[in-house]
């Protein structure tokens, strides 16, 4: 699968706002379907952010799932590869996270359970990214086996399993 370039420049401004509201303290307006991930650059070191939206989640023990839309092109997949504990806001709560990838099996159950629930999301950031998929459960399916998804879990709850 050909994953799609991140945009840049002038192109990238749109995906970068929600980062603006999270940072002026207007996370909360995105609701509890996007969370702020906050990552360190694997080659400068410095911290760095990206929103993503939240394709699940899990309150006990405290789990929220999202996807790598520009595949593992996206510099904060790379860097979470890099250095997988990292920290999310999800509105104003800020939470102490270990990032793992899913299987692809599981990943494309996951992805197959969010288009269920929210086609059109699916669709348009489909057809807005250039991604091809065939919206038929098999289709969704082969598609989740194809793209990251990526579990957050928070760091108190994996102390406890």
């Amino acid at each position: 699968m050909e994953f799609p370039s991140p945009p840049r420049g002038l192109k990238a401004i749109p995906w970068r706002l929600p980062i603006c509201l999270y940072r002026s303290g207007l996370g909360w307006m995105l609701g509890k379907r996007f969370l702020l991930l906050r990552h360190v650059g694997r080659k400068s070191g410095k911290i760095r952010f990206a929103v993503l939206e939240i394709i699940h989640n899990l309150p006990e023990p405290e789990r929220y799932y999202a996807v790598s839309g520009f595949g593992t092109r996206s510099n904060w997949y790379q860097n979470i590869l890099q250095r997988n504990d990292v920290e999310i806001q999800v509105g104003n709560k800020r939470i102490p996270v270990h990032s793992k990838q899913l299987d692809p099996p599981e990943g494309s159950e996951m992805l197959f359970a969010y288009a269920q629930n929210n086609p059109r999301s699916l669709q348009a950031l489909s057809n807005l990214m250039g991604y091809e998929i065939e919206f038929t459960p098999q289709g969704i399916r082969e598609f989740g086996r194809n793209i990251p998804v990526i579990q957050f879990s928070a760091a108190a709850s994996i102390k406890k399993e």
